[in-house]
């Protein structure tokens, strides 16, 4: 006995979204779950993550909204071995956007090793006014010193 083929089902091409203003949908992004800001041992500290952009300019809303830093206050930034320091200030020469973002200059981010898509540790002291954006290579070195980490093969470093 010979058993029949059976067709196969192949749904439809899917139809592009009509919207209201008469061009194609585009497909909708997913939300992005934000990186919760962690608060330090003492209340004084605010700890998050940011990665920088082609522009230089480092976004993480609940760190700015922490500072209460808004549209068109003045900034001054500063930078040696991997950290990046941002401190309110009247004479500042950057001024915080509309947007909630810093924007690290390119000198800056070359002193400091920084490139665009590197990820940054944003550590926020809301009594001193200041933001601090540590690279991840001053992170890993003060993990270091501190104690040394377990090898990949989980024996003694």
């Amino acid at each position: 006995m010979t058993a029949r083929l059976i067709a196969p089902v192949v749904p439809p091409p899917a139809q592009p979204a009509i919207r209201g203003h008469g061009r194609t949908g585009a497909a909708r992004r997913l939300p992005v779950a934000a990186v919760p800001v962690i608060p330090a041992a003492a209340d004084d500290v605010l700890y998050g993550f940011g990665r920088i952009d082609a522009s230089g300019r480092v976004a993480d809303r609940a760190i700015t909204s922490a500072l209460g830093w808004h549209a068109g206050d003045r900034l001054t930034l500063t930078a040696a071995a991997g950290v990046v320091i941002a401190r309110r200030d009247p004479g500042g020469m950057v001024t915080m956007p509309a947007k909630p973002y810093i924007a690290i200059p390119a000198a800056l981010r070359r002193r400091c090793g920084l490139r665009p898509g590197d990820r940054v540790l944003l550590a926020v002291l809301p009594g001193e006014d200041t933001l601090a954006a540590y690279s991840f290579a001053v992170v890993d070195e003060a993990m270091r010193a501190h104690a040394p980490l377990p090898r990949a093969g989980g024996g003694q470093p």
